[in-house]
Protein backbone atom coordinates (compact mmCIF):
# COMPACT_ATOMS: atom_id res chain seq x y z
CA UNK A 1 0.00 0.00 0.00
CA UNK A 2 1.56 3.61 -0.56
CA UNK A 3 0.59 5.47 3.29
CA UNK A 4 0.24 8.85 3.96
CA UNK A 5 1.39 9.56 7.23
CA UNK A 6 0.72 12.45 9.46
CA UNK A 7 2.75 12.95 12.43
CA UNK A 8 4.74 15.82 14.23
CA UNK A 9 6.17 13.52 16.68
CA UNK A 10 9.79 12.90 14.83
CA UNK A 11 10.59 9.97 17.32
CA UNK A 12 7.32 8.41 16.28
CA UNK A 13 7.24 9.03 12.72
CA UNK A 14 10.27 7.61 12.09
CA UNK A 15 9.39 4.57 13.98
CA UNK A 16 6.00 4.15 12.22
CA UNK A 17 8.15 4.71 8.43
CA UNK A 18 10.37 1.97 9.40
CA UNK A 19 7.75 -0.42 10.55
CA UNK A 20 5.35 0.06 7.61
CA UNK A 21 8.41 -0.30 5.09
CA UNK A 22 9.77 -3.11 6.31
CA UNK A 23 6.22 -4.67 6.05
CA UNK A 24 6.60 -3.75 2.45
CA UNK A 25 4.64 -0.55 2.01
CA UNK A 26 5.43 3.00 0.68
CA UNK A 27 5.83 5.81 2.91
CA UNK A 28 5.09 9.49 2.67
CA UNK A 29 5.93 11.45 5.19
CA UNK A 30 4.08 14.97 6.84
CA UNK A 31 4.75 16.61 9.76
CA UNK A 32 2.19 19.55 9.89
CA UNK A 33 -1.47 20.45 8.27
CA UNK A 34 0.17 22.35 5.41
CA UNK A 35 2.09 19.81 4.08
CA UNK A 36 -0.30 16.55 4.65
CA UNK A 37 -2.83 19.22 2.92
CA UNK A 38 -0.44 19.30 0.07
CA UNK A 39 0.76 15.50 -0.52
CA UNK A 40 -2.89 14.28 0.13
CA UNK A 41 -3.88 16.62 -3.32
CA UNK A 42 -1.54 15.81 -5.51
CA UNK A 43 -0.60 11.87 -4.82
CA UNK A 44 -3.44 8.96 -4.58
CA UNK A 45 -2.77 7.16 -1.94
CA UNK A 46 -4.34 3.97 -0.65
CA UNK A 47 -5.22 5.16 3.28
CA UNK A 48 -4.11 7.74 5.31
CA UNK A 49 -2.43 7.92 9.00
CA UNK A 50 -3.14 11.26 10.82
CA UNK A 51 -2.61 12.84 13.94
CA UNK A 52 -4.71 15.52 15.29
CA UNK A 53 -2.97 17.29 17.49
CA UNK A 54 -0.76 19.24 14.49
CA UNK A 55 1.13 22.34 14.19
CA UNK A 56 -0.40 24.38 10.90
CA UNK A 57 2.75 25.21 9.27
CA UNK A 58 6.60 24.01 9.94
CA UNK A 59 7.97 25.86 13.29
CA UNK A 60 4.26 27.04 14.22
CA UNK A 61 2.85 26.30 17.06
CA UNK A 62 0.58 22.71 18.02
CA UNK A 63 -2.88 23.55 17.55
CA UNK A 64 -4.75 23.96 20.48
CA UNK A 65 -8.40 23.42 19.16
CA UNK A 66 -10.05 21.12 16.34
CA UNK A 67 -10.39 24.05 13.80
CA UNK A 68 -6.47 24.07 13.30
CA UNK A 69 -5.76 20.55 13.61
CA UNK A 70 -5.31 17.42 11.55
CA UNK A 71 -9.19 18.25 11.19
CA UNK A 72 -8.62 20.55 8.55
CA UNK A 73 -6.96 18.68 6.61
CA UNK A 74 -9.17 15.47 6.87
CA UNK A 75 -12.24 17.98 5.92
CA UNK A 76 -10.57 19.55 2.93
CA UNK A 77 -10.11 16.09 1.58
CA UNK A 78 -13.47 15.21 2.59
CA UNK A 79 -14.89 18.49 1.00
CA UNK A 80 -13.10 17.47 -2.32
CA UNK A 81 -14.63 14.01 -2.51
CA UNK A 82 -11.33 12.55 -1.31
CA UNK A 83 -12.40 8.83 0.16
CA UNK A 84 -9.03 7.83 0.75
CA UNK A 85 -9.67 5.81 4.29
CA UNK A 86 -8.46 7.18 7.02
CA UNK A 87 -7.04 5.85 10.38
CA UNK A 88 -6.75 8.73 13.18
CA UNK A 89 -3.75 8.53 15.61
CA UNK A 90 -4.27 10.61 18.47
CA UNK A 91 -3.37 11.44 22.26
CA UNK A 92 -7.03 13.09 22.25
CA UNK A 93 -9.28 10.05 24.43
CA UNK A 94 -11.98 12.41 25.06
CA UNK A 95 -15.28 11.00 23.48
CA UNK A 96 -16.16 14.19 21.99
CA UNK A 97 -12.60 14.64 20.30
CA UNK A 98 -13.23 10.99 19.00
CA UNK A 99 -16.74 11.62 17.62
CA UNK A 100 -15.13 15.23 16.14
CA UNK A 101 -12.64 13.02 14.13
CA UNK A 102 -15.00 10.45 12.58
CA UNK A 103 -17.62 13.12 11.97
CA UNK A 104 -15.18 14.91 9.68
CA UNK A 105 -14.68 12.10 7.56
CA UNK A 106 -12.35 9.31 9.85
CA UNK A 107 -12.93 5.53 9.16
CA UNK A 108 -11.41 4.40 12.35
CA UNK A 109 -9.67 6.33 15.58
CA UNK A 110 -6.72 4.43 17.15
CA UNK A 111 -5.77 6.28 20.69
CA UNK A 112 -1.88 6.91 21.29
CA UNK A 113 0.11 4.58 22.88
CA UNK A 114 -0.72 1.94 19.86
CA UNK A 115 0.73 -1.49 18.84
CA UNK A 116 2.09 -0.95 15.43
CA UNK A 117 0.92 -4.53 14.43
CA UNK A 118 -2.78 -3.36 15.31
CA UNK A 119 -2.12 -0.19 13.26
CA UNK A 120 -1.20 -2.07 9.86
CA UNK A 121 -4.14 -5.11 10.34
CA UNK A 122 -6.52 -1.81 10.99
CA UNK A 123 -4.94 -0.64 7.68
CA UNK A 124 -5.39 -3.54 5.80
CA UNK A 125 -9.16 -3.89 7.20
CA UNK A 126 -10.06 -0.19 5.70
CA UNK A 127 -8.28 -0.78 2.60
CA UNK A 128 -10.20 -4.23 2.34
CA UNK A 129 -13.49 -2.65 2.57
CA UNK A 130 -12.84 0.92 0.59
CA UNK A 131 -11.60 -1.52 -2.46
CA UNK A 132 -14.29 -5.00 -1.39
CA UNK A 133 -10.94 -7.00 -1.21
CA UNK A 134 -10.02 -10.10 0.43
CA UNK A 135 -6.44 -10.06 2.52
CA UNK A 136 -6.13 -13.97 0.55
CA UNK A 137 -7.49 -13.43 -3.34
CA UNK A 138 -6.55 -15.70 -6.47
CA UNK A 139 -7.16 -16.03 -10.01
CA UNK A 140 -6.27 -19.43 -11.47
CA UNK A 141 -3.23 -20.94 -9.15
CA UNK A 142 -1.98 -17.12 -8.84
CA UNK A 143 -2.86 -16.42 -5.04
CA UNK A 144 -2.27 -13.04 -3.00
CA UNK A 145 -1.62 -13.36 1.03
CA UNK A 146 -1.37 -9.87 2.07
CA UNK A 147 -0.48 -10.73 5.88
CA UNK A 148 2.17 -12.56 5.23
CA UNK A 149 2.90 -10.31 2.02
CA UNK A 150 3.91 -12.60 -0.58
CA UNK A 151 2.93 -14.20 -3.59
CA UNK A 152 2.60 -18.24 -4.72
CA UNK A 153 1.57 -20.30 -8.09
CA UNK A 154 -0.15 -23.17 -6.35
CA UNK A 155 1.63 -24.18 -3.45
CA UNK A 156 5.36 -22.64 -5.07
CA UNK A 157 6.10 -18.82 -3.70
CA UNK A 158 6.50 -16.42 -6.70
CA UNK A 159 9.65 -14.24 -6.03
CA UNK A 160 9.14 -10.73 -6.96
CA UNK A 161 11.50 -7.70 -7.05
CA UNK A 162 9.93 -4.72 -5.08
CA UNK A 163 9.05 -2.72 -8.31
CA UNK A 164 7.43 -5.77 -9.60
CA UNK A 165 5.42 -7.01 -6.89
CA UNK A 166 3.53 -3.63 -5.98
CA UNK A 167 2.77 -3.59 -9.49
CA UNK A 168 1.35 -7.20 -8.97
CA UNK A 169 -0.32 -6.01 -6.11
CA UNK A 170 -2.20 -2.92 -7.14
CA UNK A 171 -3.21 -5.41 -9.82
CA UNK A 172 -4.77 -7.62 -7.68
CA UNK A 173 -6.16 -5.46 -5.60
CA UNK A 174 -8.98 -6.67 -6.31
CA UNK A 175 -8.27 -9.23 -9.21
CA UNK A 176 -10.02 -7.96 -12.75
CA UNK A 177 -10.31 -4.34 -11.97
CA UNK A 178 -8.51 -2.06 -14.47
CA UNK A 179 -5.80 -0.09 -13.46
CA UNK A 180 -4.52 2.90 -15.36
CA UNK A 181 -0.89 3.31 -16.47
CA UNK A 182 -1.29 6.76 -14.38
CA UNK A 183 -2.33 4.94 -10.79
CA UNK A 184 0.42 2.86 -11.42
CA UNK A 185 2.98 4.88 -11.75
CA UNK A 186 1.58 7.26 -9.10
CA UNK A 187 1.50 4.45 -6.42
CA UNK A 188 5.32 3.65 -7.41
CA UNK A 189 6.50 7.18 -7.89
CA UNK A 190 8.22 9.20 -5.57
CA UNK A 191 8.64 12.91 -5.91
CA UNK A 192 12.22 12.54 -7.12
CA UNK A 193 11.56 9.28 -8.55
CA UNK A 194 9.11 9.39 -11.18
CA UNK A 195 8.03 5.95 -13.03
CA UNK A 196 7.57 6.32 -16.69
CA UNK A 197 5.69 4.59 -19.40
CA UNK A 198 8.58 2.94 -20.42
CA UNK A 199 9.84 1.72 -16.89
CA UNK A 200 6.11 0.61 -16.60
CA UNK A 201 5.90 -1.30 -19.47
CA UNK A 202 9.33 -3.31 -18.93
CA UNK A 203 7.70 -4.46 -15.29
CA UNK A 204 4.48 -5.97 -16.59
CA UNK A 205 6.82 -7.31 -19.69
CA UNK A 206 8.62 -8.86 -17.15
CA UNK A 207 5.79 -10.35 -14.70
CA UNK A 208 3.74 -11.74 -18.06
CA UNK A 209 6.92 -14.03 -18.13
CA UNK A 210 7.12 -14.62 -14.45
CA UNK A 211 2.68 -15.43 -14.27
CA UNK A 212 3.15 -18.26 -17.51
CA UNK A 213 2.06 -21.80 -16.29
CA UNK A 214 -0.36 -20.07 -13.88
CA UNK A 215 -3.45 -19.68 -15.50
CA UNK A 216 -3.50 -16.13 -14.79
CA UNK A 217 -2.25 -13.24 -17.27
CA UNK A 218 -2.06 -9.75 -17.52
CA UNK A 219 -4.45 -8.28 -20.56
CA UNK A 220 -3.34 -4.91 -21.86
CA UNK A 221 -6.82 -2.42 -22.59
CA UNK A 222 -4.81 -0.22 -25.13
CA UNK A 223 -5.41 3.71 -23.72
CA UNK A 224 -7.08 2.36 -20.38
CA UNK A 225 -4.51 0.47 -18.77
CA UNK A 226 -4.18 -3.17 -17.64
CA UNK A 227 -6.09 -6.21 -15.71
CA UNK A 228 -5.33 -9.41 -14.48
CA UNK A 229 -7.36 -11.75 -15.34
CA UNK A 230 -7.60 -16.22 -16.19
CA UNK A 231 -6.37 -17.27 -19.24
CA UNK A 232 -8.40 -18.35 -21.70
Amino acid sequence: MRILVVEDDAVLSDVMLRSLTDAGHRIDLAANVADADALWQVQIFDAVLLDLNLPPTTGSARASGNDSSGLVALRKARARGDRTPVLVLTARNRTEERIAGLDAGADDYLGKPFDLAEVEARLRALVRRAKDTEDYVSVAALNLDRKLHRFSIGRDPLELPAREFEVLVELMTPPGRVVSKRTLSDKLSSFDDALGDNALEAFVSRLRKKLVGSGAGIRTLRGIGYLVEPET
